[in-house]
């Protein structure tokens, strides 16, 4: 998908170009509202285009441990998680990433994923309540979706035009703030009493400011929505490539999107990321408006499942195009594109116990935390906290005796 990926870049380019000029254009007419000369105007296009280059290179160096941490994310191991862990290194072969994705878990009984990095540096995040209510396959094609975002180099791209869409909403917030309870409005209309007209320039500027403040964050949102909503589909079409499996993804959209748990951790910056927007559960039904970040998730179910006779990109192209009309990646990609075929389920399935698996979710949180396990030979299983301090336990059923 060489094609679709080097266009995803150029729209990431003229995305962030594009919110780099209504960010400047904010700072500018701002600087001139509150001094009403040209140095103001100036003052604010530098000071804006400082905090843009500030951002954007703490975005590079630490964006992705920045999204984990507003996230709630806690980083486990293959110890802690070893079948997460094993989908994750299937899905990184899969798409022929040069490392594996970090894997970090996030304590939420809501189900969900996201994916944030570069191909050489990615991680995965996943909920405990994704892990509870998803069978093997489903889990499969949700990472292999996160995997495909980071191979189409849209992590890196939702890391950057998020911290650009902060920087813009922070200053239009600050700026309508500081008008109507700091006063700066009464200063300015006591200056253009005194000095008469003046203070015209001011006073267009101060309306122009006014304006941008409430336009800028509402145009910058749509440019960011408009993109993410296009990375969607690329990114189910990646997954559908690299499990083979279409149904496991479509499957695993209906249940998340089923789900009316809130994810308390997420925020406006990064809802986006997930694999459904988690402020926003009526994209799982057919409502769906510019400022939609995800497109319809009944319309992606209904693609993955329209994949009747392959996995490969011509045929969710195909699948793309009956429902959508257009082409969801360029010529030369469709032309090139393998075909691949779909994997059957072959290998047995367990039952699929929900209650078993939310143990298990758990469980992880408590290795993650420091959690000794004790298997007892009566079939309990001992969870002994960090903070106890006896060198043996006694089992609560069997009354047999461990050593910590």
């Amino acid at each position: 998908m060489w094609q679709a990926i080097q266009q995803n870049k150029i729209k990431s380019v003229i995305l962030i170009i594009s919110m780099g000029i209504l960010l400047v254009m904010l700072g500018a007419a701002i600087g001139g509202s509150v001094t009403g000369s040209q140095d103001g105007i100036l003052g604010g296009v530098f000071l804006a285009g400082l905090a843009w280059f500030f951002l954007t290179v703490l975005a590079v160096l630490e964006g992705k441990n920045i999204l984990l941490s507003l996230s709630g994310a806690r980083e486990v191991s293959h110890d802690d998680a070893p079948q997460l862990y094993n989908i994750v290194e299937e899905m990184r072969i899969a798409a022929a990433l040069p490392a594996t994705p970090k894997v970090f878990i996030i304590e939420s009984r809501a189900p969900n994923a996201f994916a944030v990095g570069t191909p050489s540096n990615a991680a995965v995040a996943v909920t405990t309540g994704l892990l509870s209510v998803l069978s093997r396959d489903e889990l499969q094609g949700v990472i292999a979706h996160e995997i495909g975002h980071v191979k189409n180099q849209d992590s890196r791209f939702m890391t950057l035009a998020g911290i650009m869409l902060g920087v813009i909403v922070v200053l239009a917030d600050v700026y309508t703030r500081s008008m109507f309870y700091g006063g700066m409005g009464s200063r300015r209309s006591s200056s253009s009493s005194r000095d008469g007209g003046g203070n015209q320039l001011q006073l267009i500027l101060f309306v122009i400011a006014i304006v941008l403040a409430i336009l800028a964050p509402i145009l910058a949102n749509l440019l960011y929505f408009a993109c993410s909503r296009s990375r969607e589909y690329l990114a189910d079409a990646s997954a559908a490539i690299f499990t083979r499996y279409p149904e496991g993804l479509a499957s695993a959209l209906e249940k998340i999107s089923r789900s009316t748990i809130p994810l308390e951790s997420a925020n406006r910056v990064t809802a986006p990321m997930y694999i459904i927007n988690p402020l926003n559960k009526a994209s799982g039904n057919a409502v769906f408006s510019l400022f939609s970040t995800h497109p319809p998730t009944e319309e992606r179910i209904k693609i993955l499942r329209t994949m009747a006779s392959g996995a490969g990109l011509g045929e969710y192209n195909k699948a793309y195009a009956s429902l959508k009309g257009g082409n969801i990646a360029g010529g030369s990609d469709l032309r090139s594109a393998e075909e691949l075929e779909l994997r059957g389920i072959k290998r047995e399935q367990p039952a699929f116990d929900r209650k078993q698996q939310t143990r298990d979710a758990n469980d992880i949180l408590l290795r993650v935390n420091k959690f000794n396990f004790i298997d007892c030979a009566c079939g309990l299983r001992i969870k002994v906290p960090p903070m106890f301090s006896a060198k043996s336990v006694n089992c609560p059923r069997c009354g047999a005796k461990h050593e910590i």
